[in-house]
């Protein structure tokens, strides 16, 4: 199978290229050149992925109009795609994360995932689409991602100097963290799953920040520091818990 993997740099994009190295595979970051020629599946997981940035013209031209246009190109060649979404979509009130709830994105990165969701609404695709909402994915490459990294990095990281620091009401926030190698195992499935739709991509389970950072004190034995919430962090969600009944009945009517 050959597979187009846009986004191949990044966190998860490094993650998919390795897990998928017995493919033939073609990785196209933004503005490289890329053909469709001869591509199987596209996995496309380019995006600017920074939930703080506030460039509304970069973030629609990368997330918004480069999705579309390769959703448009899959269909006119009969390709399969599917497309990292986010779990930022549903905003930071919601409390049941289910597929059919509306959206509320709360800030400029969560509104470009979910114009990317709206455009899908309104294709009639003949050719698989498959869209997943990434709930919290940690793992390894996480380094170049600074202050976007996962708590499972961060706080590992702190660890090793000594100190973690967690935001007041760490104990509160509570997440649906998910290991980017069960992300990547979503997507292989998927390779065998002709239907178009959105699903969710998390655990189904929480932990809290400040659980999170016990676990890396333990590993790499260092205090908790309690530190104030930085005030630009807009649309932060304290909680999320991904329903995860339509991914396992799409998932189990293909094994059954």
């Amino acid at each position: 199978m050959r597979i187009l993997i846009t986004g191949y740099k990044g966190f998860i994009g490094q993650n998919m290229v390795k897990a998928l190295s017995n493919h033939d595979l073609d990785l196209c970051d933004w503005g490289d050149d890329y053909s469709l020629y001869g591509i199987d599946r596209v996995i496309h997981l380019g995006a600017i992925s920074d939930t703080r940035c506030q460039d509304w013209s970069a973030l629609r031209k990368q997330n918004f109009s480069f999705s579309v246009t390769l959703m448009e190109r899959c269909q006119k060649y009969g390709i399969p795609i599917q497309i990292a979404s986010s779990a930022s979509v549903y905003g930071p009130h919601n409390t049941t994360f289910c597929e059919t709830d509306p959206v509320a994105p709360a800030n400029l990165y969560a509104e470009s995932k979910a114009l990317v969701e709206n455009y899908f609404h309104n294709m009639r695709p003949e050719s698989p689409v498959q869209i997943f909402r990434y709930f919290n994915v940690y793992g390894p490459h996480e380094d170049h991602k600074g202050d976007q990294a996962s708590p499972f990095h961060k706080f590992r990281e702190q660890a090793k100097t000594g100190t973690i620091k967690i935001f007041e009401g760490s104990s509160e926030f509570r997440r649906d963290f998910i290991h980017v190698d069960q992300v990547i195992d979503v997507h292989k499935k998927f390779f065998k799953i002709q239907k178009s739709g959105i699903w969710n991509v998390g655990t189904g389970k929480t932990l809290s920040f400040e659980e999170v950072a016990h676990l890396a004190s333990a590993e790499f034995p260092a205090k908790i520091e309690t530190i104030p919430m930085p005030k630009d962090l807009t649309g932060y969600q304290k909680f999320t818990k991904a329903d995860m009944r339509k991914l396992q009945a799409t998932l189990n009517e293909r094994l059954g």
